[in-house]
């Protein structure tokens, strides 16, 4: 089993710990953060619950998400998180999300965080393909995607229902070969 830790300019990707409940429950209980996250808002003891059922799993079992901590290394407070899932039937193909802290929004971490995540998938773990699904009214997750070379390969109209409405989503993905490119 094998512990995550990612560390970029500013910041340390690491396992989420029980000590991280008060600033996760900050954010993880904003509407405005959560408004296009396949979660709702969470009260405290959600949020522990949360941390807690996360600490079983580890980076690696395919078809499983596991959530990562975002830690400004310099006030070594957690500003957001992090998610990855291998694939169910093929390890070599991983999804991820990223969720940033209201407070934090807009600082560029979201962008850090993501070049980290593709760099250990890619340069470290030889992931061949990494997919992300993001609702099709969260611009800034949309123009975050674009920026960093992946490409639209699907829009899916009307094909979620949560928080009371359908939702449409995009599709977007990176190769391996495009991130290499990418690096040239």
């Amino acid at each position: 089993m094998e512990t995550l830790n990612i560390q970029t300019t500013r910041l340390n990707i690491r396992q989420l710990k029980l000590s991280d409940l008060t600033d996760f429950h900050i954010y993880r209980s904003n509407p405005e953060v959560t408004k296009y996250q396949g979660f709702d808002v969470m009260t405290i003891e959600q949020a522990e619950q949360f941390i807690n059922d996360n600490a079983t799993k580890h980076f690696g079992n395919a078809g499983e998400w596991v959530q990562y901590g975002i830690e400004n290394m310099e006030t070594k407070q957690l500003i957001g998180d992090c998610a990855i899932k291998l694939d169910q039937y093929d390890t070599r193909i991983a999804e991820i999300g990223i969720t940033i802290s209201n407070f934090e929004q807009k600082k560029g971490f979201a962008k850090e965080v993501l070049l980290g995540i593709l760099s250990f998938l890619f340069d470290k773990k030889e992931i061949h393909r990494v997919v992300e699904i993001v609702d099709a009214e969260n611009i800034a997750s949309v123009n975050l995607l674009k920026s960093t070379g992946f490409k639209q390969e699907g829009h899916f109209i009307e094909n979620t229902f949560f928080k009371g409405k359908w939702g449409s989503e995009f599709q977007y993905a990176m190769l391996k070969r495009e991130w290499d490119d990418r690096k040239q």
